[in-house]
């Protein structure tokens, strides 16, 4: 499993000074014995904490400090990471494996409960917030909390955020009197929405696949997928996973989410989301083949590409991966072996070998990394 390390300090640190580890999260700890609004049980080694924004609201995470397994591996240049989660979810999607797996390879790892979702304070109105917003958030947290700069890795919507959050990192539209870390030590797109928004890909899958755009939207708009245990499981999840972890995530996605991230309205006036103007930044992208949300076949790789290198030319560094086998779109969360098989094909010079998957949420719950 050392390819995914490889990709995020060889591939998008590779310019970046080296890196100390970083130390304990300063925000509050919380109270074990208070009844938590999602039932999800932190694994060994990880912590919840409340960072206090400066609207006065607190906003969750979980921390898993980095420490190495293989003691013949070196963490001196590990920077840490911050994870963001995208809609239905919350901080623990992280928790499940991809929080144990970095930090077992010397990470120090930071996975966010934005506003409105999992155990974060709630703002007033009928939504969580706004591109802005949640990035100004992100921004806030890690001006605060993380003494070096980060990976900020994004999911689904999640990616979104990270892509507005490079866009203006550094600029008034994310801070208020105090500066932000001018950069990034890198960024990772996993199964995200792209720069221009989901609308070109719901009106695209209208129309090439009329029957499953109609599912995901009575899944999705409709939020079907908290009532209909099949639904589920093909929109998130694959054939192969047993019902009765379909039904634990299910049931953590339903309570995770007390108000929509966006209003789609409003997000989709403010997209596409800017060029990036700091040409160091690296990026990676990642998709999955058998996405049943986002649609990751060629197009929307080269719409990445183009986006990014129009405005970056080579300087930005986007991965174009080719997956082997059938990848969804929830697969983060555990029924197949990492090591049984090559999932991402990608340049020689990047990865020798790989067992690394993200599918859209199977990635993340799904297959647990060993």
């Amino acid at each position: 499993m050392t390819a995914v390390l490889t990709c995020i300090t060889t591939t998008i640190l590779a310019q970046n000074p080296c890196y100390r580890m970083t130390i304990m999260p300063r925000a509050a700890l919380s109270n074990n014995t208070t009844k938590m609004r999602v039932p999800f049980e932190l694994k060994q080694g990880q912590s919840r904490h409340f960072h206090k924004l400066p609207s006065g609201l607190k906003m969750e995470f979980i921390f898993q400090k980095g420490h190495l397994l293989d003691k013949k591996e070196n963490n001196s240049e590990n920077p840490p990471i911050v994870f963001v989660h995208g809609s239905f979810h919350a901080a623990w999607c992280w928790a499940e494996h991809w929080l144990p797996f970095f930090s077992h390879h010397g990470f120090d790892c930071y996975a966010l409960s934005l506003l409105g979702q999992g155990e974060s304070d709630s703002p007033s109105g009928a939504v969580a917030g706004s591109l802005q917003t949640h990035a100004a958030d992100v921004a806030d947290f890690i001006h605060k909390e993380i003494q070096l700069p980060p990976v900020l890795m994004g999911h689904s919507f999640g990616g979104l955020i990270v892509q507005y959050y490079l866009a203006y990192s550094g600029s008034d539209k994310l801070r208020e009197k105090e500066a932000l870390h001018p950069y990034l030590a890198g960024a990772v797109l996993v199964c995200s929405v792209p720069p221009s928004g989901n609308s070109g890909l719901v009106w695209r899958y209208l129309f090439s696949k009329p029957i499953a755009a109609f599912k995901v939207t009575r899944s999705l708009a409709a939020k079907a997928f908290q009532t209909s245990l099949p639904l589920c499981k093909e929109t998130f999840f694959s054939a192969a996973m047993e019902d009765h972890l379909v039904l634990r995530y299910q049931k953590l996605m339903t309570e995770s989410s007390r108000l929509p991230l966006f209003d789609l309205r409003k997000l989709n006036a403010s997209l596409p989301v800017p060029p990036l103007k700091d040409s160091s930044t690296k990026i990676l992208v990642l998709g999955a083949n058998d996405d049943f949300i986002v649609v990751t076949k060629t197009p929307l790789f080269q719409y990445f590409s183009t986006f990014y290198r129009n405005n970056l030319i080579s300087r930005i560094f986007i991965t174009k991966t080719s997956i082997t086998i059938k990848l969804f779109h929830l697969r983060r969360l555990g029924c197949l072996n990492y090591e049984s098989y090559d999932f991402f094909r990608m340049p020689r010079d990047l990865v020798k070998q790989v067992g690394f998957t993200t599918f859209h949420l199977f990635a993340l719950m799904e297959l647990p990394m060993t």
